[in-house]
């Protein structure tokens, strides 16, 4: 794993025939991401993200209580 300023690179994966990717220990043990764990995919025309889902609903839940009725 390398590290520049907060950016990360953790190595190549490769797809396997089922569409499958192992995320890399060192990225695992950085992200706490444990089996079992939801990821939610994002992505542009430029490229793809992974992020854990309560990390995700933890975020729409601020946007969502700073609504008023």
């Amino acid at each position: 794993m390398q590290e520049n300023d907060g950016k990360y690179i953790f190595g190549v994966v490769k797809v396997g025939d089922k569409g499958q990717i192992v995320i890399p220990r060192d990225a695992r043990k950085l992200y706490d991401i444990k089996p079992g764990d939801a990821l939610l995919v994002l992505g542009d025309e430029k490229g793809m993200a992974l992020l854990k889902t309560e990390i995700f609903q933890d975020a729409l839940g601020k946007m969502m209580g700073g609504l008023t009725k």
